[in-house]
């Protein structure tokens, strides 16, 4: 099978987190034997769009580059996918183009919460309409949760899948560093709720690892670190934080729960699929300094509770996120994709 991945974000870098998880999801269907074509920026010209604040931001400030953009993207999807059997575009915009690619597609919609109002799960809500328009000529839509997957049905859409981005979930992991540790991997941006973040754990260990327009706020942060060094910092740590109640999948909270770390996580978004409360982690109100605070100590203390949620974790994130099912669903998809079309029921 000969696929093209289409896509807004892919890391220039091994320490960019910007479309990490679409890099690697292509890693490892790669490994299953699929030929596959990367079109991302680069391989046509994004304007000074893809990268920095992303891809809402950068559109506020400059919306007429967008056009420019998308007709680039456009040529450059429509040359690779001449030899090509299946285009799979990332994130709604690329919906846009790849329905002119000459060939059937499928959208992976991941609901970036930093995309704010233009986040896939607020344009499912404010503009259903269009929502619908830009993805009804999909083979399927593939959606990370099911809080986005529930959003683009309710604007009308069928032929939804929940496939959640895949981790690696070590064979093994050491124990934590002493003293303990918390940790947050993530943007250092406002809708990732720093100020909270600091207010409730910035006198403890607390270990930060992003960067982005808040690292004042948290003048310690590590700054971008390599994907290794993410995993080496997620052994580390006894505990780790993830307060934004906005998000589309999770993915630090997922990778955390796949190396046995118990979360204190944000009760809102994806974050409630992800931990469940008193079983693989701690859920705590969004924007609430001090519930989060307690939660934390409460792990910190505990170092008992501590191993009892995080081996709880560790087995969902295996059994829900391990790659090999990822990648199976995802090539059950493209397979169904690739049927008449009469043959793609919402499942």
């Amino acid at each position: 099978m000969r696929v093209v991945v289409l896509t807004t974000s892919w890391p220039r870098s091994e320490r960019e987190f910007a479309g990490r998880f679409v890099a690697d999801a292509v890693e490892r269907l790669r490994g299953r034997g699929l030929e596959i074509e990367v079109v991302a920026p680069g391989r046509y010209r994004d304007f000074g769009l893809a990268y920095g604040g992303g891809m809402a931001a950068n559109l506020r400030r400059r919306p007429w580059a967008a056009p420019l953009m998308l007709v680039s993207m456009l040529r450059a999807v429509r040359r690779a996918a001449r030899s090509a059997d299946l285009v799979h575009a990332h994130w709604l915009l690329t919906a846009a183009v790849a329905r002119f690619a000459g060939k059937p597609f499928v959208v992976t919609l991941h609901g970036s919460g930093s995309a704010g109002r233009f986040s896939d799960v607020e344009l499912a809500r404010r503009w259903p309409r269009l929502v619908r328009f830009l993805l009804r000529p999909a083979r399927a839509v593939i959606c990370v949760s099911e809080t986005v997957a529930a959003a683009v049905r309710r604007a009308g859409v069928e032929g939804v899948y929940v496939i959640p981005n895949g981790v690696r979930v070590p064979e093994s992991v050491a124990p934590p560093a002493a003293p303990p540790q918390v940790l947050y991997v993530g943007r250092l941006s406002p809708e990732k709720n720093i100020d909270t973040l600091v207010e409730a754990c910035g006198d403890l260990n607390l270990v930060v690892a992003g960067d982005g327009p808040l690292r004042r706020l948290v003048p310690g942060a590590l700054g971008a670190v390599p994907h290794a060094e993410v995993e080496r910092l997620l052994e580390r740590a006894s505990v780790v934080v993830a307060p934004c109640e906005r998000e589309g999948f999770g993915l630090a909270a997922a990778e955390a729960m796949a190396f046995g770390r118990p979360v204190v996580a944000a009760a809102g978004g994806a974050l409630l699929e992800l931990v469940a409360d008193g079983e693989t982690g701690l859920l705590v109100p969004p924007r609430d300094a001090a519930a989060l605070r307690a939660a934390v100590e409460r792990l910190l203390a505990d170092p008992e509770l501590r191993v009892r949620l995080g081996s709880a974790a560790r087995e969902r994130a295996r059994e829900r996120f391990g790659w090999e099912a990822v990648i199976e669903r995802t090539l059950a998809v493209y397979r169904r994709a690739l049927e008449p079309r009469a043959s793609t029921p919402s499942g």
